[in-house]
């Protein structure tokens, strides 16, 4: 009756039309600050949510999601964040940590010391910033090192073009025969003419 093949084609392009085309590599362990739009009344503002990723789900559909725990006031406080979703401007990741594991639930029941993870080093321009925008940044590099050259080139043609009139009329000086200025006795001889 249905072609179940068929049915999953649609669903994925569906789904695929409501995914951002590029999202932050986030793990469990990672310490993040999630820009989220907060509409109240007729104002929308953003609200940052700094804590640890907890969790992770489903890293490749469309509702891929993190939790996000943090302390607040001496109280745990988790929020769960669509990553495609339109309401989540920007997630920042500020700090990596080892975790050998997805899902740290055993986080909530850490205080203190206890709580804290062994950092890994990672390169934060590369993971925070979406594919789109690092090729963005070194097309717009390539074009204003291209355009330097090419103003650079110009100024060389305009220098040369200066540089070679000039040599021009000097040669064309030296190489045209000199006009014999009149003497004194010439110019004598047309004063007493006149």
């Amino acid at each position: 009756m249905y072609n179940l093949a068929n049915m999953q084609n649609i669903v994925q392009k569906i789904s695929e039309q409501y995914k951002k085309p590029a999202v932050v590599d986030v793990r469990s362990g990672d310490t993040v600050k999630v820009h989220q739009k907060i509409r109240e009344g007729s104002k929308e503002r953003i609200q940052i949510f700094q804590g640890l990723v907890i969790r992770t789900d489903r890293k490749n559909s469309h509702t891929s999601r993190i939790t996000v725990r943090r302390i607040a006031s001496g109280v745990g406080v988790e929020k769960s964040f669509m990553l495609h979703s339109p309401l989540v401007v920007k997630v920042e990741v500020t700090k990596r940590s080892k975790v050998r594991r997805n899902y740290l639930s055993y986080m909530r029941a850490r205080t203190g010391k206890a709580a804290r993870l062994a950092n890994v080093e990672f390169d934060k321009d590369v993971i925070n910033n979406s594919p789109d925008e690092i090729i963005a940044a070194a097309e717009a590099k390539k074009a204003e090192i291209a355009a330097k050259a090419a103003e650079a080139e110009a100024k060389k043609a305009i220098e040369s073009q200066e540089a070679e009139p000039a040599t021009d009329s000097k040669a064309e000086i030296e190489q045209s025969p000199k006009k014999e200025q009149p003497s004194e006795a010439k110019k004598a001889e047309d004063s007493d003419t006149k």
